[in-house]
């Protein structure tokens, strides 16, 4: 079993690779589409919104309610493909780790 001095340099060098990991996220894109590709959302595996496409066919006022709709599944779409991003980002940081079944990164 490590002694204190190596648990205490395991936890620095855990929270460095997790910094690491965090500032790539903020590089990773996914894109977040509804309605069949009318409305696409850009966004970073951090959930940064980076664009939002609508296609002209929604520029009309007897769409709007759709339009908002079709907006608010693609920022959601996003969000999904932004959280399994991270959440494979995050895999890799800590497959090299020794942690408890269950334990939850980051601290």
């Amino acid at each position: 079993m490590p002694d204190f001095d190596d648990i205490m340099k395991m936890a620095q060098e855990a929270q460095v690779e997790l910094q690491r990991a965090q500032d790539k996220l903020d590089t990773i894109e996914v894109e977040g589409v509804s309605g069949g590709g009318l409305v696409r959302i850009r966004a970073t595996a951090k959930g940064r919104i980076l664009g939002v496409t609508l296609d002209d066919t929604l520029m009309q006022p007897s769409e709007k309610s759709m339009c908002e709709d079709l907006i608010a599944a693609a920022i959601n779409d996003a969000r999904t493909k932004a959280d399994a991003a991270a959440g494979l980002e995050m895999q890799k940081v800590t497959s090299g780790m020794a942690l408890p079944p269950g334990f939850k990164m980051p601290f």
